[in-house]
């Protein structure tokens, strides 16, 4: 019911282009949209007032701003995938009527609904439970939300033996209100909003895969099964997805690694790498090039100890944060941790000694090998592990040096980016989180020097609110990649809080103590996940300056051989990665080979190149050949092989 209007009041909203419409108290936002014009009625999909997503019947009392959703806009994706989450259940309901429905979220690219049934669902029922979905899109049922009474809805539930939402009721807070959606005969327990009807849906959306989950996600309650589903406002949209799924099933690092011989994961180690001496020698160019580029950006290398006693996580917080991943043991009655992170050693090393504020800024950097207690299941080949390395680096400076850092960080980020292919960067500034270290007027220093410093360097960035780091605000780096996936690697954080924890130090001009600003800083993230990137990015076909095996030098005969030797020796005297391939196979066979093992460079020799002094060069992909003296060959390739921080000099 509408509120009373015996005091009739005038209500002022403000829309998207900065104009002001005025409506008698109360409306809804469907009239809204209908005043504003009647094509924009028929395409309403929901409402945002003052910021919040609400359904498009919602009253509005006062006076705000105000936008109407569309499937133009962002928002509409969250709407269709919550909404085809509901039409999943009520078709999966309607099909097999023992199932109990759980919870349905909306995750990224797509929903999943948990269901508790006796019998197992396979993915030969995706078939007719798609059909049924979208009879229930045909027949275009209202979708309307009711407030009930918490007994009420309690006993509704139970009746028809759905215990999993008595729970969820049961549990809601006291003062939280029941909300139920009901579209046709069937309804959920859900918070919303909803589209309008049924028939407002794409009906572009696919049912992806089965899985197992514990309800709430505890190994001590009862296995439910999941369904997965993706959902998108298009078929274009949903083909362009399916298609990229199938592009990076191609790409997939863990078969690619086992491909090229990178390398390999098994149960006796999880979460830890083997890396195999092709996967070795990827993982060390890696690193080589990172710590060119941080010894050239002034930073200073350093190394910290593994096993650190429990009093330093205390003394910095991470112990009641992150006590629950870390791997703990006692030794002589202390309790010792397996680092997680590095920050509070690196802290440790600024402490050491005095340092004046001419020291600053000082950049601390550490390929800091790290564990942390991630969940099995959690676990997906070099992308999430327990042992990891981080390129990690701690930037302590004065309040006054935060924008000129942000501004230097920020420029060898991209570049570094750039030289390993991603040019297409997006950056999310991320302010304070739920659970957080310090006060509220140390966060609002920090988010607002943070925000300065981005500005001031000149980049455009989105913001990301409530996903801050526990210290202080940061800004997340996420890459673009081949097939138009985001991956968030590299990040810089404002930090307040942990210097004055581990009372760190520097002597200001004024002879007195000041408290440095710490920014933590990554730009790879982790070595085993970049490197599972470049691996996806590039399916396997490294730029020549990132590949194990550069050039394979195949013999055409067996006279041959001696001048192959040669050849991967001159190419190793200039730091090209070369072998030999001398085996009584025809060449056909060495170059199909070799190509599939995605090795960049073939040199083809055979008695005249060896008369000559040649080489027949073959690239990956390319189907010309080209003749060229050996020692220009080795000359334009060691030069392409070069690191590009090199070439740049």
């Amino acid at each position: 019911m509408r509120k009373s209007l015996q005091n009739p009041k005038i209500i002022k909203l403000t829309l998207p282009d900065g104009s002001l419409r005025e409506f008698p108290m109360a409306v809804s936002g469907l009239e809204i949209a209908m005043a504003i014009g009647p094509g924009l009625a028929n395409a309403a999909l929901a409402i945002r007032f003052n910021g919040e997503l609400r359904d498009l019947k919602t009253e509005i009392y006062e006076d705000g701003e105000f936008s109407v959703v569309t499937l133009k806009d962002e928002d509409a994706l969250e709407l269709i995938r919550h909404d085809t989450a509901h039409v999943l259940a009520q078709a999966v309901q309607e099909l097999f009527p023992d199932t109990q429905v759980t919870i349905g979220p909306t995750i990224e690219n797509g929903f999943y609904y948990d269901f508790a049934r006796e019998n197992q669902f396979s993915s030969d029922d995706f078939e007719v439970i798609e059909n049924r979905m979208v009879e229930i899109i045909d027949q275009d049922l209202p979708i309307e939300r009711k407030i009930w009474n918490r007994d009420e809805a309690t006993n509704h539930f139970l009746s028809k033996g759905e215990v999993y939402k008595a729970e969820i009721i049961n549990d809601l807070p006291e003062d939280e209100e029941v909300s139920v959606y009901r579209q046709g005969n069937w309804l959920d327990l859900c918070r919303g909003p909803h589209l309008p009807s049924t028939g407002k849906l794409p009906k572009a959306f696919k049912m992806m895969k089965l899985a197992g989950a514990y309800w709430r996600g505890d190994s001590n309650n009862e296995m439910l099964q999941r369904m997965y589903g993706t959902a998108w406002s298009d078929q274009k949209q949903l083909k362009a997805y399916l298609h990229m799924l199938e592009e990076a099933e191609k790409r997939d690092h863990r078969r690619i690694g086992r491909e090229l011989n990178l390398f390999h994961l098994q149960e006796e180690a999880a979460g830890a790498v083997f890396w195999h001496p092709n996967g070795w020698t990827l993982y060390r160019t890696v690193q080589s090039y990172m710590r060119i580029r941080l010894e050239r950006a002034g930073y200073v290398e350093v190394n910290t100890p593994q096993l650190v006693d429990r009093t330093l996580w205390e003394d910095s917080g991470h112990w009641e944060k992150f006590r629950e991943s870390m791997f703990v043991t006692e030794d002589e009655e202390k309790v010792l941790a397996i680092k997680p992170m590095n920050c509070p050693c690196h802290v440790q090393i600024f402490s050491q000694g005095i340092k004046s504020y001419r020291d600053l800024p000082y950049r601390m950097a550490e390929f800091g090998s790290c564990h942390r207690n991630e969940p099995s299941g959690a676990l997906h080949g070099l992308m999430r592990v327990r042992a990891f390395t981080q390129d990690d680096a701690h930037i302590f400076c004065t309040n006054e040096q935060i924008t000129s850092e942000t501004k230097i960080f920020c420029d060898l980020l991209m570049s570094i980016y750039k030289d390993f292919g991603f040019e297409d960067v997006i950056i999310k500034y991320s302010d304070r989180p739920q659970v957080r270290a310090g006060s509220d007027e140390v966060w609002e220093r920090a988010e607002c020097a943070l925000k300065e410093a981005v500005e001031a360097a000149d980049y455009d960035y989105v913001l990301n609110p409530g996903e801050g780091a526990f210290y202080g605000p940061k800004l997340e780096f996420v890459l673009r990649d081949a097939i138009g996936r985001d991956w968030q690697c590299g990040t810089l954080q404002v930090d307040f809080v942990l210097p004055e924890r581990l009372d760190a130090s520097y002597i200001g001009m004024n002879g007195e103590k000041h408290r440095p600003v710490m920014l933590h800083r990554a730009i790879l993230g982790s070595f085993e996940r970049f490197i599972g990137i470049l691996i996806e990015n590039f399916s396997g076909r490294f730029p020549l300056w990132l590949a194990p095996l550069q050039i394979v030098v195949a013999s055409i005969t067996d006279e041959a051989a001696s001048y192959a030797e040669d050849v991967v020796a001159a190419c190793r005297a200039v730091s090209l990665k070369a072998e030999t391939d001398v085996r009584n196979e025809k060449i056909n066979f060495k170059v199909r080979e070799h190509s599939v093992a995605k090795v960049p460079v073939i040199f083809v020799v055979g008695a005249r190149e060896a008369t000559n002094r040649t080489v027949s060069i073959r690239r990956l992909g390319g189907k010309e050949q080209e003749i060229v003296a050996l020692a220009q060959a080795v000359d334009t390739l060691a030069m392409e092989a070069a690191m590009p921080s090199l070439l740049s000099d």
